[in-house]
């Protein structure tokens, strides 16, 4: 895409959806933490379905290193890799109140040296508790930029520098939202549905999806 055509797809998406925020629910930037931590290689419906009654009871490091790895599990248990996930989020509350006080770091390269936390996770806590300009590329966005040529890249890191790079403002705070929202639930996977995709004109994905019968697609949608 050239910078005339990002712009325009960026500003349908924020047309379309003013302020996109993450499904995932938390009550503070702590809990965000754990519920992104929480998230990988499963749906934030299955991580706020286990949370909602940890999160009522548990909202601070002190609190979930009470509560321990065993009384953890039993609440994310539902959650894929669950034993795991329950190690590193005691581990990194046990850092949290060693190293910063129990506080949440707005620093990104402080927040990957937490266990469990990568460059993914921490810069969906940069955006979304700190308000940084960062691009959270997961299994959504990755796909959404190289399918529609606004960033193409093998790597989700070579996808997060030329959306960094290609991103203009005002759209650069919500980009990585409205990208994984797309990606979730127009441009899926398996059967993008390009037929009520309203930025589908600028994408360069070819074999576009029709719509089914007696469906018509959005206006500016081809």
């Amino acid at each position: 895409m050239n910078r005339a055509q990002v712009v325009e797809f960026f500003a349908r998406l924020a047309e379309a959806n003013p302020h996109p925020e993450t499904e995932l629910e938390s009550v503070n930037d702590y809990t965000l933490l754990v519920a992104v931590v929480l998230s990988a290689q499963a749906t934030d419906a299955g991580v706020n379905k286990a949370t909602r009654r940890l999160f009522a009871e548990v909202d601070t490091p002190e609190k979930m290193v009470a509560l321990g790895e065993e009384g953890l599990k039993q609440h994310i248990k539902t959650i894929g890799l669950f034993n795991t996930k329950a190690k590193n989020v005691i581990a990194l509350s046990e850092a949290l109140i060693r190293d910063h006080g129990g506080k949440v770091p707005a620093d990104r390269d402080e927040l990957e040296k937490l266990p469990g936390v990568g460059r993914k996770t921490a810069n969906v806590v940069m955006n979304v508790a700190f308000g940084a300009e960062t691009f959270a590329v997961d299994t959504h966005i990755f796909r959404v930029g190289n399918r529609t040529g606004l960033a193409r890249g093998k790597t989700p890191l070579a996808v997060e520098l030329k959306l960094d790079k290609a991103v203009p403002q005002p759209f650069r705070l919500h980009a990585h939202h409205w990208l994984i929202l797309h990606g979730r639930y127009i441009c899926k996977a398996r059967t993008p549905e390009c037929w009520r995709c309203i930025v589908a004109d600028l994408c360069a994905f070819k074999p576009k999806t029709p719509a089914p019968a007696n469906r018509k697609a959005p206006l500016g949608a081809s």
